[in-house]
């Protein structure tokens, strides 16, 4: 056996064949060289991304449920308009919506905080999914409102903040002397965090289809089947040239489209000869079989 080999056949590493107190206190005495200061301050800079990066996802999740809870109160109003609700519910429902999107955005407003003075595109992984659920919430709302798709421009005016906006929220990481100096915070939607949440947006218009057939409605079908059939031609300008999330929710959009229509072809061919409050059953059963079509195909 060779000297280089211990009792056990493994080989012997060469640090080992100094004592342990020489190998201690070389190490000692090379924590103060001018690379590991350097090394250190390396160290210390990844830390505090890293827990920047941490907040931003906490905040972005934060951004995620409230946006959700508030789609949750809009579907509501489909509801309101033919369940015996007064008008007056309806302007209820939409101001506490706008209550919480308000919340919403006090959050997003911690994130431009954390975001100043930082490159938006390094972070962007951890909030973009927030992003995505806000714009859903907030074009959703804007649907309702107006009937029409709220325009990428005027999601971002309303990301615009102030010293007074930052007054209602604890600040996070900001000084007042850095408050004072910038006075303003923005964030930006991208445009593929824009289109993202567009086409989340037609899973919603289409739940509120359904519930407008199950409820009698009989014109909100055709009002969203118009609306979607824009967007699907908007989306199908992109096709594949487009970011691989896009292109992937062109399938889910086409879904949505096909239950809409398959509604609007139940209501207009056999609307006459279904009582109103089977429409909703006869509904169902249809997209039943276009989801089984779909997954045999």
């Amino acid at each position: 056996m060779s000297n280089k080999e211990g009792s056990g056949g493994f080989r012997k590493r060469k640090h080992d064949n100094f004592p342990h107190n020489q190998r201690r206190e070389g190490k000692d005495v090379n924590s103060s060289s001018p690379v590991m200061l350097a090394f250190k301050s390396f160290q210390q800079e990844l830390d505090a991304r890293h827990d920047k990066y941490e907040r931003l996802v906490k905040l972005s999740r934060d951004i995620t449920v409230e946006s959700k809870r508030t789609i949750f109160l809009l579907h509501r109003i489909t509801s309101s308009q033919y369940l015996n609700y007064s008008a007056p519910d309806m302007e209820e429902i939409l101001t506490e919506s706008e209550i919480k999107l308000d919340g919403v955005r006090q959050k997003i407003l911690q994130v431009a905080q954390e975001l100043s003075g930082e490159d938006m595109h390094q972070f962007h992984r951890a909030i973009t999914t927030g992003l995505q659920e806000y714009v859903e919430a907030v074009s959703f709302q804007h649907f309702i409102k107006t009937r029409s798709l709220i325009s990428m421009d005027e999601i971002n005016k309303q990301l615009i903040f102030t010293t007074e906006d930052n007054g209602k929220e604890n600040k996070t990481s900001c000084s007042d002397a850095q408050d004072k100096q910038f006075g303003t915070w923005r964030l930006k939607i991208t445009p593929v965090d824009y289109l993202l949440g567009v086409a989340d947006l037609t899973g919603e218009l289409m739940r509120m289809c359904i519930n407008s057939v199950g409820n009698g409605d009989i014109d909100t079908p055709f009002e969203v089947s118009q609306f979607l059939r824009h967007v699907y031609d908007g989306f199908s300008f992109i096709g594949n040239t487009g970011p691989y999330e896009v292109s992937k929710k062109l399938y889910t959009l086409k879904q949505s489209l096909a239950k809409v229509e398959n509604a609007c072809y139940a209501l207009k061919v056999r609307g006459s000869e279904i009582p109103k409050h089977m429409l909703a059953d006869v509904f169902s059963v249809k997209t039943e079989m276009i989801d089984q079509e779909e997954g045999i195909s």
